[in-house]
């Protein structure tokens, strides 16, 4: 059994400069409260990777906005100027790595992969420094793993022993993060008995999940 921590302690469990993985695809399936907490705590110079920065002063952005984040991993910042402007002025430094790519190299950390081949990016900027490599003819760029000291994602449904179920779209990247980090923060729209989410419908295992976000408290 994982008793569920408040979103303020386990948001101090991150140091200054910690790298974080933090699901979602434009706010989407991301965890806003974790997100709320480590604007509220000041963490700082923190190295993000995520598939976007979300918007101005929503999701992701909201980090971006504080001056929070000093290095960004994502595969676009197309709907944040802030992100942009702050790339520009180098007070952020952005890798810009396709979805497809990014998805990847977080799934190679998690499951052992020594990197993926992949022909997304040859002949482009994405090959810049990178070890191309020829199979029966055909060049392929190796992409390595992306690994990270905190995961924080987000999960329809938890139950006690940290077992996680997604819902549709909000899925995203977050089961595959939850394997790539050393520590996995979750917050979840509901915390069920254990038993309610049925085994087939388990994606994250309770096993890699370190600890759950107690529910918000209701206001009446």
């Amino acid at each position: 059994m994982k008793k569920a921590i408040s979103v303020e302690a386990a948001i101090e469990l991150i140091p200054n400069g910690a790298s974080l993985m933090i699901g979602g695809f434009m706010g989407i399936g991301s965890p806003h409260r974790m997100i709320d907490a480590l604007v509220a705590a000041g963490t700082s110079n923190l190295t993000i990777i995520a598939n976007d920065t979300g918007k101005p002063n929503y999701g992701i952005g909201k980090l971006i906005s504080t001056g929070q984040v000093k290095h960004v991993i994502a595969s676009h910042i197309g709907l944040n100027p802030e992100t942009q402007a702050k790339m520009f002025s180098k007070d952020i430094t952005v890798d810009l790595v396709p979805q497809g790519n990014l998805a990847e190299r977080i799934r190679a950390a998690g499951f052992g992969l020594g990197g993926v081949l992949v022909q997304t990016g040859i002949g482009t900027l994405v090959e810049e420094g990178k070890r191309v490599i020829n199979i029966d003819g055909e060049d392929w760029l190796l992409e390595l793993p992306i690994f990270a000291d905190f995961a924080l994602i987000h999960a329809h449904q938890a139950d006690y022993l940290g077992n996680l179920a997604y819902q549709l779209t909000a899925t995203n990247f977050n089961p595959v993060m939850a394997m790539a980090a050393k520590v996995v923060l979750c917050e979840a729209n509901e915390i069920v008995p254990i038993g309610m989410i049925s085994p087939n419908d388990v994606i994250t295992p309770g096993a890699i999940v370190t600890e759950l976000i107690s529910m918000p408290h209701k206001h009446h």
